[in-house]
């Protein structure tokens, strides 16, 4: 497991399970001549995407940024559709720690589709139970609105099997909220109407975690943006904010998704400067 330390606190990024989706959709209007020479894609035109956790260490607490896709939630049409080889192994990856799902105290969800809230909850006993048993859950409040008050396009991904059974656990919040010294959730929109950005600062020290505004390093041009997105503009106005600001102080920029860094350090001429790469073995 790959580990990042900004300052006191210390990044592990677990195994959530990967998909592999259309490069078109994940790349929007971007011609495929563009996007294809920056990050690889198979036979179907699909690109690997991971769903992998980051499991936060800061002072005392276990935070947990998304959770990954879960297991048992998809039917054998959908695992086709949505590319799914592998699911989540949270449990094994937190026993290499020494932990459990009992030891996370906090889940913080940058948005609630599918591929980040399948993890939220298992099936247990003939019904669906929360995965991470005395955590609580923050997302923004116009998020938890939507999730459970899907619109036509949005339901397709805002599922109740990933939010009834977790409803008192979540903690919403509106515009941003430090969730710990040195943690802070900011409210962006954009991807969908409720996205959310993690910051960790620590000892001069920063890094970003823009979710699914830059799903991965390919997306680091501020006007490459998901046709997934339900606000291009908005998406392309908060890439535009936080990378100026992040490249200004050479932050670490995360990935949940990008399956060959889990995080870039870009200078403002926009050159790597420093890398953590996924061990793909």
């Amino acid at each position: 497991m790959e580990q990042l330390t900004i300052g006191d606190i210390t990044l592990t990024w677990l195994n959530g399970g990967v998909t592999n989706l259309d490069g078109g959709a994940m790349f929007g209007v971007v011609p495929k001549p563009l996007w294809s020479r920056k990050y690889p894609h198979n036979e179907k035109n699909q690109i690997e995407l991971r769903t992998d956790p980051i499991l936060v260490k800061a002072g005392s607490k276990y935070i947990l940024v998304e959770s990954g896709i879960g297991n048992g939630k998809l039917t054998d049409k959908q695992k086709r559709n949505f590319g799914v080889l592998e699911e989540s192994s949270l449990d094994k990856s937190l026993a290499e720690l020494g932990l459990t799902t009992r030891d996370i105290n906090v889940v913080l969800m940058t948005h609630l589709h599918f591929d980040h809230a399948c993890g939220l909850t298992k099936w247990e006993q003939g019904k669906w139970v929360p995965s991470f048993e005395n955590a609580v859950i923050i997302v923004s409040d116009v998020e938890w609105d939507e999730m459970r008050n899907p619109n036509i396009r949005s339901k397709a991904t805002y599922w109740k099997e990933n939010w009834e059974a977790i409803e008192h656990q979540v903690k919403t919040f509106s515009e941003k909220i430090e969730v710990v010294k040195g943690i802070t959730m900011v409210h962006t929109g954009g991807h969908s109407d409720g996205h959310s950005i993690i910051l960790f600062e620590s000892n001069d020290d920063q890094a970003i975690h823009m979710a699914d505004i830059m799903p991965t390093h390919a997306h680091q041009n501020v006007l490459w943006v998901l046709a997934y997105d339900d606000y291009p503009m908005k998406s392309i106005e908060q890439k535009q904010k936080w990378m100026g600001e992040g490249l200004a102080k050479e932050a670490w920029y995360v990935f949940y998704h990008d399956a060959y860094y889990r995080a870039i350090k870009w200078n403002q001429a926009g050159e790597v400067i420093d890398s953590l790469k996924r061990n793909r073995e």
